[in-house]
């Protein structure tokens, strides 16, 4: 059931990101493109099995990261459908909170542990509420304060989860470690949903970095 759910949370980040980048074809593409790749070898165990190629997954990743940074122009950034990216990631937190009661990932990766991201979905529920209900403008100072942290928040929980990891730099939890994004279909975590989180600040400040407007 919650593997139906997490496929849905990745089917509805990729649909925000079409949105909210002005229905850019090519990034959905290259986007599901890859993620066809990443799950038919999370479904054939090949990261299970060979736990070191991960790394080289998220290279790919990161490749797509900056290209969707440069391929979005401003002009067709709709920040609503990116903050609804953000909203996702109260489901996300809370399936990660059920594959940690089944011994998948470490506690330290949920919001009984070190996890602190679902602050940003709830967060980002209230400001969407409040765009669509009163069509006013954030405040630039806002907008840059309230997407780096929620980048200091991801890029804390990604690190947590990597030191977590079956990995040569595995440094934190030994007993209960980080399998989880390894499998199918959790491998869209790391390759899918951060990403475009990510990637939905990233495009956010940046139409506020050269038009100070939210639309």
């Amino acid at each position: 059931m919650i593997a139906i759910l997490f496929l849905i949370i990745s089917l509805l980040s990729l649909l925000f990101l079409y949105q909210g980048t002005g229905r850019n074809k090519r990034l959905l593409l290259y986007f599901i493109v890859w993620q066809i790749i990443v799950g038919i070898l999370a479904y054939l165990r090949v990261f299970m099995d060979y736990p070191i190629l991960f790394p080289f997954v998220i290279l790919v990743t990161f490749l797509f990261l900056i290209y969707g940074i440069r391929a979005v122009t401003i002009k067709h950034i709709t920040t609503n459908y990116l903050l609804a990216n953000h909203v996702l990631r109260i489901p996300v937190e809370l399936i990660l909170y059920q594959l940690y009661l089944e011994g998948v990932i470490p506690k330290l990766m949920t919001y009984e542990g070190y996890n602190f991201d679902i602050v940003i979905g709830i967060s980002a529920l209230i400001i969407l509420g409040y765009l669509l209900l009163t069509n006013r403008k954030l405040k630039p100072k806002f907008i840059w304060l309230w997407n780096i942290i929620g980048i200091v928040f991801l890029l804390f929980i990604v690190t947590l989860a990597i030191l977590s990891s079956p990995l040569p730099i595995q440094q934190l939890a030994f007993d209960q470690p980080n399998v989880a994004l390894l499998m199918f279909p959790y491998c869209f975590l790391p390759t899918c949903v951060v990403p475009i989180v990510l990637l939905s600040h990233l495009l956010w400040l940046k139409k506020n970095a050269l038009k100070n407007t939210y639309l």
